[in-house]
C-alpha cells in the first residue's frame, strides 16, 4: 500500500483559548501513561460521487470543523510539557496530514488482517511533538480513512470519543446549515480535574512495566461474531451466578483461559494469573463530575485466578501437570470482579489514590513475575459505526500494532460481534492463534 502525503499543516482554534485556560495541569493519573499515542481508524467506502471536486470539499470540510471543535477541546491543540507535567494550551494546533493512497479501500477491507502491519502509514507520524494527529487519506476510488492520534497523558479512551463524537456532530452540523444551533446540542467538556478530584495523600508509585517494542510485539486481529458469542454464553453461564455474563465477559475469559494454556507450556505448571479489565471510573464517583469530565479516569477491575497445590511438597515425586480451569470458572470470576467494581462508589478526595493504587498492585504483580498479568480493554458500546461527518457511517473501525501487551475488544459493524486486537509477544501468539477454544469461537479471516 503506497501512501503519499500531499500536505501538513497546524489546524488551531477558531477563536483563540482565553489567557486564563492556556496552562493545563495535568492530574497524577495522567501523569503515569505512557508516552503513546493510541491510534483510532475510520473507513468511508465512496457512495458513487467520489469525483476529486468532491473529496476536496470532504477534506476541507473536516480541516473547518476540526478547528470550530478545538475552541472546546482546546487542549489537543497544546503542547505537552513533560518537565512540568503540564499542558501549553497556546493553540499551537493539530497536525493534519492530507495523504493519498495508490489503492482502492476495497482492497483493504478484503485483506484485514494481512494488512494490519501496514496501517501505521494511514495514522500520521508517532514522534512529533503535537499532542494530536490526524490524516484523511484518499483513495482512488473516493473512499477515505481518517486515523486520530491523541497523547495519552492528555485522553482516555471515553474522554477521545467525546471529542471524536463532537468533531463529527459540528461537521454533519456545518454541511446542513445548522451551525448556529450546535451549541444547543453539544455539551462543552472539562478539563479541570485537578481541581475537582483533590490529589490528597497519593501513594508512591511503581516504576511502569516496559512497553513490548516492535522487535518482541505483534499484534493480530481475531473476529467473534454474533453466533459464536452467544453460543460462548450459553455454555459459559451458570445458575449461580447473579446474572448472564456479557459478551465482553465471556470473550475475555476465553481469551484469558487461550493465554493460561500458553503460559502452562512455557513454564511446565499453572501459575496464578490476573485478568486486569479498564473500566471507566467516572460513574462511580461522588459528587457526580461535570458532563464530559476529560482526562485519565481509567479504573482497573481484577479477577484473580490461583491454581490449586498439587503433589506433597516432594520434589522428587512427579507432579500431574493439572489443565486449566473451565471457562464457566473464569467468567464467574470476572462477573464478580466486575460487579463489585461497578457497585463501589468512590468519593472524589479519593477518585486518585484508588486509581494509583490500582495500577500499583498490578505494576507489582508485574514486577515479581510470580502471577501472569493479562491485560484487557474493551472499546466496545463507543459509537465508531455512527461516526458520520456528512457522507455515511464508517463501515470498519481499526486499530494499529501497539506495543503495551493487551488484548482490545471492538464492536464488529452489525454490533453484535467483537473483534480482538491482541498484541502479544512474538514467541507466544502463534501458540495462543492455534489453542482449541480460539480456532473454534473465531473466525480468524473475517472481513
Amino acid at each position: 500500500m503506497e501512501v503519499q502525503i500531499m500536505c501538513t499543516k497546524l489546524i488551531k482554534p477558531s477563536a483563540p483559548t482565553p489567557p486564563h485556560l492556556r496552562t493545563l495541569k495535568l492530574s497524577p493519573v495522567d501523569q503515569i501513561q505512557y508516552s503513546i499515542k493510541p491510534t483510532a481508524l475510520f473507513y468511508y467506502s465512496a457512495d458513487g460521487s467520489a469525483e476529486a471536486e468532491e473529496v476536496e470539499r470532504r477534506v476541507n470540510l473536516l480541516e473547518t470543523s476540526l478547528s470550530e471543535t478545538l475552541t472546546r477541546f482546546y487542549p489537543l491543540a497544546g503542547r505537552y510539557n513533560e518537565d512540568g507535567n503540564w499542558v501549553d494550551c497556546t493553540d499551537e494546533g493539530v497536525e493534519f496530514t492530507a495523504a493519498k493512497v495508490k489503492s482502492r479501500l476495497g482492497e483493504v477491507l478484503s485483506r484485514r488482517d494481512e494488512m494490519i502491519d501496514e496501517l501505521i502509514h494511514l495514522a500520521g507520524g508517532e514522534s512529533t511533538s503535537a499532542v494530536t494527529l490526524i490524516q484523511v487519506n484518499m483513495f482512488e476510488c473516493g473512499g477515505l480513512v481518517i486515523g486520530i492520534r491523541i497523547c495519552h497523558h492528555l485522553f482516555d479512551g471515553f474522554s477521545a470519543a467525546s471529542f471524536i463524537t463532537s468533531w463529527a456532530s459540528t461537521a454533519i452540523s456545518r454541511q446542513l446549515g445548522l451551525i448556529n444551533d450546535l451549541d444547543q446540542e453539544i455539551i462543552s467538556p472539562t478539563f479541570d480535574l485537578t481541581s475537582i478530584l483533590p490529589p490528597n495523600d497519593l501513594p508512591e508509585m511503581k516504576p511502569r512495566p516496559p512497553l513490548m517494542g516492535t522487535d518482541n510485539g505483534v499484534t493480530k486481529r481475531i473476529v467473534f461474531d454474533g453466533g459464536q458469542i452467544s453460543a460462548l454464553r450459553a455454555i459459559s453461564h451458570d445458575p449461580s451466578f447473579p446474572r448472564k455474563p456479557s459478551r465482553v465477559e465471556v470473550v475475555t475469559a476465553l481469551v484469558w483461559r487461550a493465554r493460561m494454556r500458553v503460559s502452562l507450556a512455557k513454564h511446565g505448571r499453572l501459575r496464578a494469573s490476573l485478568a486486569a479489565l479498564t473500566m471507566d471510573l467516572r460513574l462511580r464517583i461522588v459528587p457526580p463530575l461535570p458532563p464530559s469530565s476529560c482526562g485519565n479516569l481509567v479504573s482497573m477491575a481484577t479477577a484473580r485466578f490461583v491454581a490449586a497445590e498439587s503433589g506433597d511438597g516432594n520434589t522428587e515425586l512427579p507432579v500431574p501437570v493439572p489443565e486449566v480451569p473451565e471457562l464457566k470458572i473464569l467468567v464467574g470470576l470476572l462477573i464478580d470482579s466486575m460487579t463489585k467494581s461497578k457497585e463501589t462508589v468512590v468519593i472524589r478526595e479519593d477518585a486518585f489514590p484508588t486509581l494509583l493504587r490500582t495500577r500499583n498492585e498490578l505494576y507489582e504483580a508485574v514486577e515479581k513475575g510470580e502471577v501472569d498479568v493479562f491485560m484487557f480493554t474493551s472499546w466496545c458500546n463507543f459509537p465508531a459505526y455512527k461516526i458520520d461527518f456528512g457522507w455515511g457511517k464508517p463501515v470498519w473501525m481499526s486499530r494499529i500494532h501497539s506495543g503495551f501487551e493487551a488484548a482490545t475488544f471492538l464492536d464488529t459493524e452489525g454490533g453484535d460481534g467483537i473483534e480482538a486486537w491482541l498484541s502479544f509477544n512474538k514467541q507466544e501468539m502463534p501458540l495462543f492463534l492455534q489453542d482449541k477454544d480460539i480456532l473454534a469461537f473465531t473466525s480468524q479471516e473475517a472481513p
